[in-house]
């Protein structure tokens, strides 16, 4: 016998070893174990030492003697699993390992122990074991039906329920080839056929399988088919399974994917904007017409998101709280008129509505968005309105134009009467002769008139005018240049401000009217104390190009004469020339422009016009 080598050099660090260890000579008596050995076995007094291994634990198997005599020949195998008792009362499996045990000249003294708690393990599997109990109770429960094939015999076994579905007698008697057969052929057959043979050949379960079958009366059903391989001694000696009728959930399915799929047509070929928002206002749904708003083409790239990361902030803000409002109050909102801007500066007139989604319990889990896009039609309503104003004001000038018309032509009628009725009595020839250069004279007055009126007409009735860019500083040098008689003989001076290359759009000729008419009146109706300067000046601003034309003469009373400033035949000085006509005209053409014109004037100090040439036209 060999014998032990001393251990007590080495006892301290075998004491200190992380897992419980015991070391066992060849008469399988234990020498030294580890603390962790003893905490767990030192209550029932199985860790003393030179005592057998067998005689601590009796409950071992015998043939782990012949496992240790093969561990003391140099052939280490498992010893297997064993239960026991800690010190504290606890139920503990520990599976036990060995190797050999060898002295200085490596001669094999013993056998070393150790043990892997696998307690966790143990419980676990119990607990699944427990588990498929339940739901063995919980299948009778739900009657869902179970089927078993014994390969050995070649015999099938349905229960009760699995022949109800398959709505066959209770003393039907199934076989493997006639059960194959109640598949509908297709899909679900060779599904079937091919889970049972990997089963039976690989030993591969199956669950979840959705399939048809034709039962005996001919009835289409979907069921639910699940299988897993019996094993004897490492072979497929069976089959069981599972076996449920899910026709009508398969039924209602179908529908309601159906009905999702119509609802989702019908919302994404609504001619609107449709979303659906949960309660922290992130999109949870949106349709192609709000896809295509926010300029994206799939709306994964929008859903999850709130709308502070889709519309500048104060926008986002503003319709968090509306949102929050629906949902709290449950009251909706509906048909108004929002204009919406999308952070790369898009901005969209809409017709909106929110209304609360709610579920069983009456509470708001968030809320249904509906936007009619309206820029269209805004812009349609903004030109409406444009014509009738437009209509509205040339009714007006109409309505001028024909009193104008009425009542001068009334006076040069009256005049001619009454100067011809003076002509027939008159018998002084050099009476006649004066009252015929009357009639001259008014024949000529009344020519003049019918000009007037005919330019106006024209520039109302005109739709073909063509608008031109016109370099503005060089027309101002051309009127000057054309009207410097006029300025010397008046002592006027013009001041030209207006950048060189300065252009704006207007129609050539009434660019040159409406230049000789503000110029020549601002030098008329000069200041008699001081000469007459007119400054031009421009610049563009807000689609349009600004002429500015002020003077220092005598100005206007414009609390007085502001609404007839622009009348036909309005004159507000007593100066020999004024007519009231060029006023009246140069107004005539900036509107046929789409233009404007703006006055600022003070009597005694001079008048400022500004006139604005439309940059769209």
């Amino acid at each position: 016998m060999i014998t032990v080598p001393q251990v007590s050099n080495t006892s301290y660090l075998i004491r200190q070893l992380p897992t419980p260890t015991a070391f066992v000579d060849t008469n399988y008596n234990i020498v030294q174990t580890s603390d962790k050995w003893t905490s767990i076995f030192n209550e029932n007094d199985e860790c003393i030492n030179s005592r057998s291994l067998f005689a601590v634990f009796p409950n071992l198997s015998e043939k782990w003697k012949m496992v240790l005599d093969n561990c003391f020949k140099g052939n280490p195998q498992p010893m297997g699993i064993h239960k026991t008792i800690d010190a504290n009362s606890n139920e503990l499996w520990f599976e036990w390992i060995n190797a050999p045990w060898y002295d200085t000249n490596e001669n094999i003294v013993g056998a070393i122990i150790q043990l892997n708690n696998i307690t966790d393990a143990v419980n676990n599997e119990l607990e699944l074991n427990k588990k498929d109990l339940l739901l063995q109770q919980q299948a009778e429960i739900t009657k869902i039906g179970r089927w078993e094939y014994n390969m050995e015999d070649n015999q099938l076994f349905w229960c009760s329920t699995t022949k109800s579905i398959h709505e066959v007698s209770s003393d039907f008697k199934p076989n493997i080839e006639t059960a194959l057969f109640y598949y509908k052929e297709g899909h679900s057959r060779n599904a079937i056929s091919m889970a049972l043979f990997e089963a039976q050949e690989s030993g591969k379960s199956w669950s979840n399988l959705k399939l048809q079958i034709i039962t005996a009366t001919g009835k289409e059903k979907w069921v639910m088919a699940g299988g897993k391989p019996i094993f004897n001694k490492g072979k497929v000696v069976g089959l069981i399974g599972t076996f449920q009728d899910i026709h009508e959930q398969v039924e209602a399915d179908i529908k309601t994917i159906d009905n999702e799929k119509l609802l989702r047509t019908l919302i994404d070929n609504l001619p609107v904007n449709v979303y659906i928002k949960d309660t922290e206002s992130r999109k949870i749904l949106i349709n192609k017409a709000e896809c295509e708003y926010l300029g994206v083409n799939d709306p994964k790239e929008i859903l999850g998101k709130s709308d502070f990361e889709l519309y500048p902030y104060d926008a986002a803000e503003k319709s968090r709280e509306e949102d929050l409002n629906v949902m709290n109050t449950l009251k909706p909102v509906i048909g108004k008129e929002t204009v919406k801007t999308t952070i790369n500066g898009k901005q969209t007139s809409f017709l909106s509505s929110k209304i609360p989604l709610l579920n069983n319990k009456g509470i708001a889990y968030g809320l249904v968005g509906i936007s009619l896009d309206i820029s269209k039609l805004k812009e349609k309503e903004k030109e409406l309105r444009n014509i009738i104003n437009i209509a509205s004001v040339q009714n007006k000038k109409l309505l001028n134009f024909a009193h104008i018309v009425s009542h001068n032509l009334r006076s040069h009628s009256a005049n001619f009467s009454m100067l011809l009725n003076f002509l027939e009595t008159e018998k002084d020839e050099e009476e006649k002769k004066s009252i015929v250069s009357m009639l001259t004279k008014a024949s000529n007055n009344l020519l003049e008139t019918l000009d007037n009126l005919n330019e106006v007409v024209s520039i109302n009735t005109n739709t073909n005018i063509e608008i031109k860019e016109i370099n503005l500083n060089k027309k101002v040098v051309d009127a000057c240049d054309n009207l410097s008689p006029f300025i010397s003989v008046n002592s006027g001076r013009i001041e030209n401000n207006i950048p060189a290359n300065f252009n704006i759009k207007s129609v050539p000729a009434y660019l040159d009217s409406i230049l000789t008419n503000f110029i020549t009146n601002a030098v008329k109706y000069k200041h008699p104390d001081r000469e007459a300067l007119v400054t031009l000046s421009a610049e563009k601003k807000g689609g349009y190009s600004i002429l500015t034309i002020a003077d220092n003469g005598l100005g206007i009373d414009l609390k007085k004469y502001g609404e007839k400033l622009f009348g036909m035949y309005k004159t507000f000085h007593d100066h020999k020339d004024a007519r009231g006509i060029g006023l009246y005209l140069t107004k005539n053409q900036i509107d046929a422009m789409n233009g404007k014109i703006e006055v600022t004037s003070k009597v005694g100090k001079g008048t400022e016009f500004k006139i604005f040439f439309n940059e769209k036209n």
